[in-house]
């Protein structure tokens, strides 16, 4: 969406969005949005089974309010690993997150205001061109279809540390691409971790999911790791980034760790198998506020449906959907994933009308200059 050059001033507001729906207003250093109930979390041991989807009503939209001054109260602190509680034993080499080897000195920044929202954004040309030149005025934001209280922070090519999934289909149908998926994918690993602050895990999916191994900056552990995954069975797509995003992103990091986090899914998109279905996959990365980057790995010349099913999760998380015209073309669609992760604006905001409600809130952000499009996660679960 675009919004008008005119509404820069200050404190000037406005209501508009071309699809009918609110865009609001914009006070100064203000960002857009809309509303979402909701639903109630899966079972932490089990996937939802066919639970039933409707379409939640938007909250009634209130006047925008203005932001006082921007000048950020401490929301960070720097916690050692011994203040923190005993993690659970490790699985499958996962090491443990707050104190592991490689880390600087053993710490990790912590969030300290429940109402902070943080969120990662890229901005493109109509060209597809990564733009990293803007401004925090050059953007308006709504969170639950209202401006936000205060804006604590807005950072350029943001160094959080990343937590990266590398989620690969290893069903039967993608068997005669498998070898291209694994070269390319440790290729882009070796090139995108910074041995001192990221992590990866790896998991593979058929019929199942399973982690060949867990969160480490290790890079001899993660090659091992992706060698272990074999092509075999039917799909299961959803159960296991449903999974994927439970049991790795949202139990397995520290809530409050300043972290981004991001799943690269390797897949051609299509399911036999799962018991979950794809909103039940988005709604719990959203939850785990975890952006999916999708790499097809159908290269006909015709789109299919699974191409339709790639791209819908990368936008509810706001990452993107890449789709390679030649199996040697993979190597190059994790280049531009890389690429995207090291070009994310960041942004840090306290939301007005804030409860703790576990409630979904809507997240409406764009580009006052006209040609830009903004890559941002569509809404995310207050805590409780």
């Amino acid at each position: 969406m675009k919004a008008a050059s005119m509404i820069r001033r200050f404190p000037s507001v406005f209501y508009r969005w071309t699809s009918g729906m609110l865009l609001g207003g914009l006070i100064g250093v203000c960002l857009p949005l809309v509303a979402q109930s909701s639903p109630a979390e899966a079972p932490q041991n089990s996937l939802p089974n066919a639970p039933g989807r409707t379409t939640p009503t938007p909250a009634k939209p209130a006047p925008p309010l203005p932001a006082p001054p921007a000048t950020r109260p401490p929301a960070a602190v720097t916690q050692q690993p011994a203040a923190q509680a005993a993690p659970p034993s490790p699985a499958n080499g996962q090491e443990p997150e707050a104190a592991a080897p490689g880390d600087e000195e053993g710490t990790y920044t912590l969030k300290q205001n429940v109402n902070e929202v943080n969120l990662t954004f890229t901005v493109t040309d109509r060209r597809g061109h990564f733009i990293n030149n803007l401004q925090q005025q050059d953007f308006a934001l709504l969170d639950d279809q209202r401006a936000p209280a205060q804006v604590y922070s807005f950072t350029q090519q943001t160094n959080q540390p990343l937590r990266v999934g590398l989620l690969v289909d290893a069903s039967t149908s993608i068997r005669a691409r498998f070898h291209f998926e694994q070269q390319a994918a440790t290729e882009f690993l070796l090139s995108i971790l910074r041995p001192r602050t990221d992590r990866a895990f790896i998991m593979g999916f058929d019929v199942t999911s399973y982690v060949t191994q867990g969160f480490t900056n290790n890079p001899d552990l993660l090659e091992t790791g992706l060698n272990k995954l074999r092509p075999g069975g039917g799909t299961a797509l959803y159960d296991a980034v449903y999974k994927a995003c439970r049991d790795q992103m949202l139990h397995g990091v520290p809530a409050n760790a300043e972290v981004r986090k991001a799943l690269i899914l390797v897949s051609d998109g299509d399911d036999n198998q799962s018991r979950a279905y794809l909103d039940d996959a988005i709604k719990m990365c959203q939850r785990a506020e975890t952006t999916i980057f999708t790499i097809s790995t159908n290269t006909s010349p015709s789109r299919e449906r699974g191409d339709d099913v790639l791209k819908k999760m990368a936008q509810a998380t706001g990452g993107s959907a890449f789709y390679p015209q030649r199996l040697e073309d993979i190597a190059n669609e994790f280049h531009k994933v890389e690429e995207e992760l090291r070009s994310q604006y960041s942004l840090a905001y306290k939301p007005a009308d804030f409860r703790a409600d576990g409630s979904f809130r809507t997240i409406y952000l764009t580009a006052l200059r006209g040609g830009y499009n903004v890559h941002a996660r569509t809404g995310y679960y207050a805590p409780k």
